[in-house]
């Protein structure tokens, strides 16, 4: 059976952007809609142009920027607004009017003050004026999860009438259940005479967190394009995620629906915005959090260790993840041991095995997670260090306001002294790219983690960095209370097993 296509509408820079202290500039912008251009959304709702002049200024540059995606301005019912947006669209390739005004009792009584009968008329009037503009003209009932279906499936089919190519059925205030929403689809789509003439759109935010199930009921009952936001950020809790929806639809292939979204770019995306947004992703955020992909009970990491199948449902290279990620902790066995271990470099037979497992559990039960560094120890790290190919002789660096920060190292690799001297975006960037210019190796930080130890301004630092390199991941440990050289020294801990 042939697939129906989900249009994946991504509303990360209007929707997404309102929450607080995650403002981005133009120039962000355009990074993070190029990014959604090659990660393959079909629509790009790129801002509400009205709302100020770096508004408009960014849907114009986007629109001069990218060339797949619908490009994508929000207005209210008001002429001004869209005779705006129409002027912030006119470079786009592919340009779309996204107008509407509330349809539940709270909004057309209390937000409004109007009728239902005036409602109509102004959104009839809003699409048709959009129309004179552009030809792809999506409408928005806000509010549609608490409107009344039969009054609802009316406004549908009136703006229907009047132009509209997408109708956005948004659950604004995230209040409705998976199977109320499900049932207001499908409602529309039995009601509305000529819901065939246009697409279903939903919009579902998470306050009750349950924005993904109430978009994948929407989908079941005849919706073909959801409005996501990388990472699910958005107003108060946030919207539907894009990756979530994505890959539940690349899982479930038994619902036959299936999306433009190129998998593999999605934890890079990811990341894009999170950093640009300064807004960090919860740990335990599905497909994209730092432990979507991560084992610390030791059933499951002998289960992983033996196939990945049998406790994870997606590959994490689907998406972008080189790898799962096995944790130590006090709840972990033999196996993940054994497995961390060898990653560093160490074989233990059996016997030495148990040994080092007796050790490791009394230090798990008084830490939270045991890192690299504690196994160096625990397997004889000083052995390791005197093997080791690389040793920091000196590091000295040149930074501050207004001066472009260099870095000089100076390391020993097979007792031979090699130096360098690099610049870079900080103290700690120029010394790494110093250490790069030396060995003359490919590699890639995946994370640099910087943890204080005690409080103070002579606090001791712990640098922990993952490098990758081939496709494989090096970890990297140092502890200083100079935070640049502990850097250093975590980045050389880590190149040492490469080189």
């Amino acid at each position: 059976m042939a697939k129906d296509r989900v249009y994946i509408f991504d509303t990360t820079l209007r929707d997404g952007e309102q929450v607080p202290g995650c403002q981005l500039n133009t120039i962000e912008k355009i990074e993070v809609a190029k990014a959604l251009e090659q990660l393959g959304v079909d629509v790009i709702e790129a801002g509400f142009p009205i709302s100020s002049p770096g508004d408009f200024n960014s849907l114009v540059e986007i629109s001069k920027a990218v060339t797949e995606p619908v490009i994508c301005a929000l207005t209210r019912a008001v002429k001004k607004d869209i005779e705006v947006a129409a002027e912030s669209l006119k470079f786009a390739k592919r340009p779309r009017i996204h107008t509407g005004i509330g349809t539940s009792y709270y909004h057309i009584y209390h937000k409004l003050n109007s009728n239902p009968e005036e409602i109509i008329t102004r959104g009839v009037e809003a699409v048709k004026y959009a129309k004179s503009f552009v030809e792809d003209v999506e409408f928005y009932a806000e509010d549609a999860g608490r409107s009344d279906n039969k009054y609802l499936a009316r406004v549908i089919e009136a703006m229907i009438d009047a132009g509209a190519t997408v109708v956005n059925i948004p659950d604004t205030t995230g209040y409705t259940l998976p199977d109320e929403y499900g049932k207001k689809i499908k409602y529309l789509v039995d009601h509305v005479s000529n819901i065939d003439k246009a697409v279903i759109s939903t919009h579902c935010h998470n306050d009750l967190g349950m924005a993904t199930a109430n978009t994948m009921s929407g989908l079941i009952n005849g919706a073909r394009q959801v409005e996501v936001t990388m990472n699910g950020i958005g107003e108060r809790a946030g919207n539907t995620s894009l990756e979530e929806i994505a890959m539940i639809l690349k899982s479930r292939k038994h619902l036959n629906l299936e999306t433009n979204i190129n998998a593999r770019k999605i934890y890079q995306t990811s990341r894009l915005v999170s950093t640009l947004m300064r807004m960090p992703v919860q740990a335990n955020k599905a497909i994209v959090g730092r432990n979507a992909f991560a084992h610390s009970s030791g059933i499951h990491q002998d289960g992983v260790l033996k196939r990945r199948e049998n406790y994870e449902i997606i590959n994490p290279k689907t998406v972008g993840i080189n790898e799962s990620s096995i944790l130590l902790t006090a709840r972990s066995g033999r196996a993940a041991l054994k497995h961390r271990l060898e990653k560093l470099g160490y074989t233990f037979s059996k016997k030495g095995l148990d040994a080092i497992y007796e050790e490791f559990v009394i230090l798990a039960d008084s830490k939270k997670e045991i890192v690299d560094e504690d196994l160096k120890i625990l397997a004889g790290a000083s052995s390791r260090d005197i093997k080791r190919k690389l040793h920091l002789n000196k590091l000295q660096v040149l930074c501050g306001k207004g001066t472009t920060p260099v870095a000089t190292v100076t390391l020993t690799w097979d007792n031979v002294c090699h130096s360098a001297t690099a610049q870079g975006n900080g103290p700690v960037d120029a010394s790494i790219n110093a250490v790069k210019d030396i060995l003359k190796t490919k590699v890639r930080i995946e994370e640099f983690l910087i943890q204080a130890i005690t409080r103070g301004s002579d606090d001791m630092g712990k640098v922990h960095m993952q490098v990758e390199h081939k496709n494989v991941i090096y970890y990297g440990f140092s502890a200083s209370t100079d935070i640049i050289t502990a850097s250093v020294e975590a980045f050389i801990d880590a190149m040492s097993q490469i080189v």
